[in-house]
């Protein structure tokens, strides 16, 4: 394969995520997914599947349970509700951020911000699903990547702007075939997202061990 044909392939492998959007993608165990923050400052709500039952999925407290920590580390895996990796965190060059505590926002929340008719996680991981023939009956804990959530000794929570730059990511490999919905954070009433939601962006990779192309 040419090099200029490695390229044609993974721009049409990558997949922009507007603000206050969400997405869907299928992955295959052993394939890895690039999250991109592609203006900096932005949150992404990620919820994974598996692809044989949807009501088994990532939770996080499964996954602080196994890890014994907040967030994994470079190597570590994320469980499902049946104590099962599903992903596993490959690589990340962001600051390291990121949040397995806060639900993902919904209309009931804003409603509570006083922002009826608010666009939310919640609503657009059901619109993904939807878009590729799926539902869920249950809005899981998402992996919330670049939300910077501080934990004070006394317990207390802050809500901080992210701290990514532009073009900074994380990428997860699947350790089971499984479906990846990734949602650009809507959240315009606190700093999360320095009150101005932007894109994120999904690039799918080849499988793990697979070799990089060459000119040919």
């Amino acid at each position: 394969m040419s090099w200029m044909r490695f390229m044609q392939l993974m721009n049409e492998s990558r997949i922009v995520v507007p603000p206050r959007e969400g997405r869907a993608v299928s992955l295959r165990r052993g394939q890895q997914v690039r999250l991109e923050d592609v203006e900096g400052g932005q949150v992404g709500d990620v919820f994974a599947f598996s692809a044989e039952d949807i009501t088994e999925f990532h939770s996080a407290s499964h996954t602080r349970a196994h890890n014994s920590r907040l967030f994994p580390r470079v190597g570590e895996p994320f469980l499902t509700n049946r104590r099962r990796p599903i992903l596993t965190l490959v690589a990340d060059t962001s600051p390291g951020i990121h949040d397995m505590l806060i639900a993902a926002c919904d209309p009931a929340r804003y409603a509570a911000l006083g922002a009826s008719e608010h666009a939310s996680c919640a609503e657009n991981l059901r619109s993904a699903l939807a878009d590729i023939g799926l539902a869920t009956p249950v809005v899981p804990q998402p992996i919330n990547i670049f939300m910077r959530i501080p934990v004070a000794e006394n317990g207390g929570l802050s809500w901080l702007s992210a701290p990514t730059r532009g073009g900074e990511a994380i990428t997860f490999e699947a350790t089971m075939d499984c479906v990846l919905v990734l949602s650009a954070c809507p959240q315009d009433l606190t700093a999360i997202n320095g009150k101005n939601p932007t894109a994120l962006a999904i690039d799918l990779l080849a499988d793990a061990g697979t070799e990089t192309p060459t000119n040919d």
